[in-house]
C-alpha cells in the first residue's frame, strides 16, 4: 500500500470514528499505536472498566474498524487490531 492510499484510508477511519462514543475513540487510540492487543489489555493502557472496553470494541466492530481472532497462546483470548482498510 502507498503512503497517500495509507493517509486516505486514516481519513476514512477518522471519519468513521468522529460518531462512536469517547470510549471507543480511545480503545480505537490505543489500537492505532499498538499493532494487537487483547481486552484486558486494552483495559489497562486505556484505564477503562473491561465492560466500558468491551462495549467499545463492539461499537468498532460494528463499523467495521476493529478485527479480532483468537490468541494462538491462549484461545480463550480474542486478539483485537484496528482495521484502516
Amino acid at each position: 500500500m502507498s503512503a497517500t492510499t495509507l493517509q486516505t484510508a486514516g481519513e476514512e477511519t477518522l471519519e468513521r470514528v468522529r460518531d462512536l462514543p469517547p470510549s471507543a475513540k480511545l480503545v480505537a487510540k490505543v489500537l492505532e499505536y499498538n499493532d494487537t492487543l487483547t481486552q484486558s489489555e486494552l483495559a489497562d493502557e486505556t484505564l477503562l472498566p473491561p465492560r466500558t472496553v468491551r462495549y467499545a470494541l463492539n461499537r468498532l466492530e460494528e463499523e467495521d474498524l476493529v478485527e479480532s481472532r483468537f490468541s494462538f497462546s491462549d484461545a480463550r483470548k480474542r486478539l483485537y487490531s484496528l482495521n484502516i482498510e
